[in-house]
């Protein structure tokens, strides 16, 4: 019996042994876990000990893809060819028909605009814009500045500052080193807020540009622009462009939607033109809120304007200005008050200005310079509705219609001046094709009272423009 015994225990030690092999060897292909799943390393390989003897060779890495060459550096010719067209055309029928004037004015004129802005070319843009003014018609209209000499010696129509003109409308170029900073220089446009005190004159076929250098700052909720501007180039053409030695300041912070201040300074020397020169500085409140279902906007300005480097007698007047706009579905409705003194003398001017848009369409204080203004002062009541309306056809859409109503009158001696009606439709025929109808009826003050200057005459103003923009 013990025989037998050890005899089994040896089988059972034999098949032990050649199990343990076996299973060296892999194990029979329908038992234990798969292979790499053990801790045992893929099949057939013993797992790494920890002294590595008699271990088989780990395999090698996968082999790593060759790194991306560099982008090629930009280069100056794609930033030009890569840039964008500047092409605008507006054609424009006006006709003007003034009281102490026996000529109709009857002005048909074609802008053309034509320039390439580059793309961007390690922060830098650059742009050349040419502009070109025709007349069809036989230029029936006075070409001057107001109160002054006629520069077509046409002074038997009322004046359509719009002369022939070819010229180089701007030329600059733009660094934007951070999101922060755009520094501009060369010939460009400055429109600052509602272009009240400085703006293009975009409304004129020639508009108003300023050689200058231009810094826009922005940082959080806080905006500054500052230029300086060497030469402004007017809409009269080159024969009246004014030297320049002035700098412009406009800083803004933006409080909540409710509530953004600003202050500003202006100070303005014109070498050639000092009857222009002052100083202007001032502040200005705005914002938006909901109200229920309309929408509230306001804008209120106080400025103070002065004698600057002597180059006038001296003079001190106030600015005032304040709005409320309310919007309701398609409607909205504003009153406007605004106020520009005057000494008996001299008036409260804006000389960089786009004033088509203040004091009435028509024009009628449009004095020397182009400024508006009366040397008794001008206030302006006015009350305006704009109306959206939804229509929409193929051919006519994003139509917007406007009625104005302004009462004028002096600030020093609050005598009536006058009253006037603007009214304004326009609307898209294409996305890039728009089309407007304006009117403009300013009906003097029969009497004023006696120490006060007499009113501008009457005058009715009517407009047709087609404009393409690309």
């Amino acid at each position: 019996m013990l025989r037998v015994r050890k005899s089994a225990v040896g089988a059972v030690l034999a098949l032990a042994l050649m199990g343990g092999r076996a299973w060296a060897d892999g194990g029979p292909p329908d038992s234990g876990p798969p292979p790499g799943q053990d801790g045992l390393g893929p099949a057939g390989q013993d797992a790494p000990g920890p002294d590595g003897i008699g271990q088989a060779a780990p395999a090698a890495p996968p082999p790593q893809s060759a790194p991306a060459p560099p982008a090629p550096r930009p280069q100056l010719v794609d930033a030009i060819a890569g840039g964008k067209l500047i092409l605008e055309a507006r054609a424009r029928y006006e006709h003007v028909d003034q009281a102490n004037l026996s000529a109709k004015a009857d002005s048909l004129t074609l802008r053309t605009r034509l320039g390439w802005e580059t793309a961007d070319y390690y922060g830098f843009k650059g742009l050349l814009e040419f502009d070109n003014v025709v007349h069809a018609d036989g230029a029936h209209y006075n070409v001057a500045v107001p109160g002054g000499a006629s520069l077509n010696g046409k002074t038997q129509f009322p004046i359509v500052n719009d002369p022939a003109e070819t010229s180089v409308n701007r030329a600059q170029i733009t660094w934007t080193p951070s999101p922060m900073l755009q520094l501009t220089a060369g010939r460009q446009r400055v429109l600052l807020d509602d272009q009240r005190f400085i703006g293009n004159v975009g409304w004129r076929q020639h508009e108003q540009t300023f050689d200058a250098a231009r810094a826009d700052l922005t940082v959080g909720r806080l905006k500054a622009s500052y230029a300086y501007v060497f030469r402004v180039n007017r809409i009269f053409g080159e024969k009246l462009n004014w030297t320049s030695d002035s700098h412009l300041l406009n800083v803004g912070y933006a409080v909540a939607e409710p509530l953004r201040v600003q202050g500003f300074v202006y100070a303005l020397d014109f070498p050639n033109a000092v009857a222009n020169s002052s100083l202007t500085y001032g502040a200005r409140a705005s914002g938006k809120a909901w109200v229920g279902l309309v929408q509230l906007a306001y804008d209120a300005t106080w400025a103070r304007q002065q004698d600057y480097r002597h180059r006038t007698a001296p003079f001190r007047l106030d600015y005032w200005q304040v709005d409320l706009a309310g919007t309701f579905d398609i409607f909205t409705l504003k009153g406007d008050y605004e106020s520009l003194a005057g000494n008996g003398a001299r008036g409260f001017t804006t000389p960089l200005a786009t004033t088509h848009g203040f004091q009435g369409w028509a024009d009628a204080f449009a004095a020397v310079s182009g400024n508006k203004t009366d040397v008794d002062g001008v206030r302006d009541g006015n009350v305006s509705l704009v109306v959206r309306p939804r229509w929409r056809w193929p051919h006519l859409f994003n139509l917007e219609g406007l009625v104005r109503y302004h009462g004028f009158s002096t600030e020093r001696t609050s005598a009536a001046l006058g009253s006037e009606w603007d009214a304004q439709i326009q609307g898209a025929v294409t996305p890039n094709l728009t089309v407007a109808v304006k009117f403009a009826d300013f009906t003097r003050a029969a009497t004023v009272p006696a120490g006060t200057t007499a009113p501008p005459p009457s005058r009715t103003k009517v407009w047709l423009t087609l404009e393409f923009k690309l």
